[in-house]
């Protein structure tokens, strides 16, 4: 069987675990948007705690996927939950990272303006800094989703969602029938939905960013 004849069979599946791998991808990044945010507002102007929330966050990346999800499966089982947590995690650096250089950099004559007409700091953070800092938080999401796609496969190992259970079923069965298929399949559907998560980016971007902060 060709790959055009696989992809054709197989349509269904491979569509429902395309659109599996994108859901737990686009939640794991929600969840990690609004607690790198939150973190990042909340230690930016504290350099030590804005070092150990960094290093903390940074840590998480030196942990091997297999082993984060093997260490996950006592206390949440297998599936979508220690597919979350762990995605969470590995998402946090870029997102923690990038608000806080964001806010760092907006002008504190711009701050204080905001405060010269009365706003309250909470209302000074929404309206004024976090807007200004946002095509770098933003991009720090968009590297957080890039490199999460292709951690969400390995997830595949705790019966997780997505692409990676057809990565992972071809690679046990290399050299038997339709092997190489799925593999190809999987890796192929993970690169399509990074080009466009990467696309829907741009356009957030692009919508979201006021014009005279375009680079």
């Amino acid at each position: 069987m060709t790959f055009s004849e696989y992809v054709s069979s197989r349509g269904d599946e491979l569509l429902e675990a395309t659109g599996q791998h994108a859901l737990v991808v686009a939640l794991s990044i929600l969840v990690a948007t609004l607690i790198g945010v939150g973190i990042g507002v909340l230690t930016y102007h504290r350099p030590r705690l804005a070092v150990l929330s960094v290093g903390t966050a940074g840590g998480f990346l030196t942990i091997p996927s297999f082993a984060l999800l093997g260490l996950l499966i006592p206390f949440l089982g297998l599936g979508w939950t220690p597919t979350l947590v762990a995605l969470v995690m590995y998402s946090l650096l870029p997102i923690v990272r990038n608000t806080i250089v964001g806010l760092r950099s907006v002008d504190p004559a711009v701050v204080e303006a905001g405060r010269g007409m009365g706003m309250s700091e909470a209302r000074v953070m929404a309206r004024v800094q976090l807007p200004l800092a946002w095509p770098v938080v933003l991009a720090g999401i968009r590297v957080s989703t890039q490199m999460i796609l292709g951690i969400a496969a390995i997830a595949a190992y705790v019966a997780g969602p997505g692409l990676g259970n057809q990565i992972f079923d071809g690679l046990a069965r290399l050299g038997s029938v339709n092997s190489l298929n799925a593999a190809l399949a999987g890796t192929l559907g993970v690169v399509v939905l990074a080009l466009a998560f990467d696309l829907f980016y741009l356009l957030v971007r692009l919508l979201t960013t006021p014009r005279g902060l375009r680079a």
